[in-house]
């Protein structure tokens, strides 16, 4: 570990000289390069510079012991250093686990109804108000890029965009199954009916990150609909594309304009195709390491919602909320922080058995 710290120091070094050098500072591309890198290195070499700090109090304190009129202060100092150190270097071990380079990026969410018909896109309903609240919360910004409404008021599928500080890095466990145990509005004779709905959280990727052949993208126009299928837009201006090496298709109708559906469809496009390659990476690195919180395994059930019981329930952790009516209208942070922890946990074990 302290091989590892002492290259991180070193390199933050290195780095704060040359982001000062004029002949950096004149190629823009290699000094933003530069810029974020020590960036990203300034809480692990903040907090190895304390735990240094702290090692040199304990030498400077045991040389105090041998003066009689110092030694009972040097014997507090060595103790109340020595407490210190633990957490340290528990606090170190967690900042050298390799950063999710998509951590700060934007978000493309997309919810689906499942098994459950009318109940399940109802509940999907539920989910898009949930993450709403919580974009709000964290005083983040959703657009909706795709819907399509059912009469009730619920959501055959809904794929919105949330911007904001770390958003992926809050909401990248929330892909997978989510189930619902519940009366449904639907249902008069009051019968508790289990609906599912599934979540898929993608990162925001740029032109830069995958590189798509514009011949191999398929383009349809067609006009944007409401709930039960009424015309909202006369002219044509939804756009869908289709991917067609993979058959994936990502469409957008929210906007008026059909150049702006088009450039939220290619985003869309372009995260899910990012996506489908990080979850070859993710399930990978999962069976290596048998991971199970975030083993991109996006079929998964991975949470179930009981209204009868004020429970939700995450699967993968064994963590349990009964607080359901505020889990959702959107304090996800308690549930959030628990998979952040439990991920943290297992790769810091997958670090030590390698």
């Amino acid at each position: 570990m302290f091989q590892k710290l002492e290259a991180a120091l070193k390199r933050y070094n290195e780095l704060t000289e040359k982001i000062s050098d004029p002949a950096v500072i004149s190629n823009q591309a290699e000094w933003t390069k530069m810029m974020k890198e020590h960036a990203e290195m300034e809480d692990i070499v903040a907090k190895y510079l304390e735990y240094k700090k702290v090692k040199q109090n304990i030498e400077e304190a045991k040389a105090m012991l041998e003066d009689k009129d110092l030694k009972e202060l040097a014997e507090i100092e060595i103790e109340e250093n020595k407490e210190k150190i633990p957490k340290l270097e528990e606090e170190l071990k967690i900042l050298l686990i390799p950063k999710d380079k998509d951590d700060d990026k934007n978000i493309i969410c997309e919810i689906r109804g499942g098994a459950g018909g009318e109940e399940a896109a109802l509940f999907a309903g539920t989910l898009f108000r949930m993450y709403s609240m919580y974009a709000e919360r964290k005083h983040w910004k959703l657009e909706i890029l795709n819907e399509n409404e059912t009469g009730l008021g619920g959501y055959k599928e809904i794929s919105f965009m949330i911007t904001g500080k770390g958003v992926y890095s809050r909401l990248k466990f929330e892909s997978g199954v989510h189930r619902v145990q519940r009366v449904p509005e639907t249902e008069s004779s009051g019968r508790i009916h289990t609906s599912t709905a599934t979540v898929a959280v993608l990162p925001v990727v740029e032109d830069v990150e995958i590189e798509i052949n514009p011949a191999d993208i398929k383009m349809e126009v067609f006009r944007s609909s409401g709930a039960g299928g009424q015309h909202v837009n006369k002219t044509s201006s939804a756009v869908r594309l289709i991917h067609v090496p993979t058959g994936m298709v990502a469409e957008c109708q929210t906007e008026r304009s059909q150049v702006q559906n088009r450039e939220y469809a290619m985003r869309l496009l372009r995260s899910r195709l990012y996506e489908q390659e990080k979850q070859k990476q993710d399930a990978e690195l999962a069976n290596q390491r048998k991971s199970q919180v975030g083993s991109g395994d996006r079929s998964e059930k991975i949470r179930t919602y009981n209204y009868p019981q004020g429970r939700i329930t995450d699967h993968r952790i064994g963590f349990s909320i009964f607080q359901i009516e505020d889990f959702l209208n959107g304090n996800l942070d308690e549930m959030i922080d628990n998979l952040i922890a439990a991920d943290r946990a297992e790769k810091l074990k997958g670090d030590q058995e390698e």
